[in-house]
């Protein structure tokens, strides 16, 4: 019997949405602000084995980074329950984990530690992070300097480095120019293939996605139309989306 690495139970996640008028007129006191409730995720439940690559697909707006945020406890499920079953954790996606005003060698530090790592690991493979990240003297710059190019290629570098038992990716497999994409897609499958280690994808890329996963789960409107065999899923989903 496989090892279960994720565990996802009936998990519902709501966002509160505010229109910018309401606000407006609140602040001018004319009017209490006027918010609803907003289901992202509804009532999700699947599980993720050990080793294994689950790739996450549906339009804009389906829930799926909302989904990976819960997995990385960036997000509390309003309802239902997440297990990682003890397992390290780390999330790859633009836009998360960086303070703007530290440089980007503070930044390797800060995240490294945020994932769990001693003081002391991730010194020992910083000079390997900085090497791959190809930032070069700009790693003691602040990171609000940075280009969004330079910020992936650093958000990259420290999640391929400081390798965890779960990665959780979003929308990044491609990063930076050219070269630097080569290298980094040489890089991940290098990392999610690694059996001991589990993936899950979160793309718009349908073809990455069935030549990396095992599996993959269809999120629409925040609910699991289906999940499945990649290649059968994918299929029925570009099949739907014509």
């Amino acid at each position: 019997m496989s090892e279960v690495s994720i565990t996802v139970q009936d998990v519902t996640i709501r966002y509160k949405s505010v229109k910018s008028y309401s606000i407006k007129r609140n602040l001018l006191r004319l009017k209490p602000v006027e918010s609803k409730n907003f289901e992202a995720v509804k009532n999700v439940s699947f599980t993720v084995n050990k080793g294994e690559i689950l790739g996450v697909i549906g339009k804009n707006g389906s829930g799926k980074s909302t989904l990976l945020r819960a997995l990385a406890n960036i997000f509390s499920a309003d309802e239902g329950n997440i297990d990682l079953h003890g397992n390290s954790i780390s999330l790859l996606a633009i836009g998360v984990g960086f303070k703007n005003q530290l440089t980007g060698r503070e930044n390797i530090m800060l995240s490294g530690m945020l994932l769990g790592f001693r003081e002391k690991e991730v010194l020992s493979h910083m000079d390997e992070i900085i090497e791959f990240s190809e930032l070069g003297e700009f790693i003691d710059q602040p990171v609000r300097t940075y280009s969004s190019g330079m910020y992936s290629k650093l958000a990259f570098s420290v999640t391929a480095i400081l390798e965890t038992d779960i990665m959780l990716i979003d929308e990044v497999l491609s990063v930076g120019d050219e070269h630097f994409k080569k290298k980094s897609y040489a890089k991940m499958k290098e990392l999610i293939t690694n059996n001991d280690r589990t993936v899950v994808i979160v793309s718009h890329s349908l073809d990455t996605l069935e030549k990396l996963c095992n599996r993959v789960l269809w999120l629409n409107d925040g609910e699991i139309k289906e999940i499945g065999p990649s290649k059968e899923i994918i299929k029925k989903y570009r099949e739907f989306m014509k």
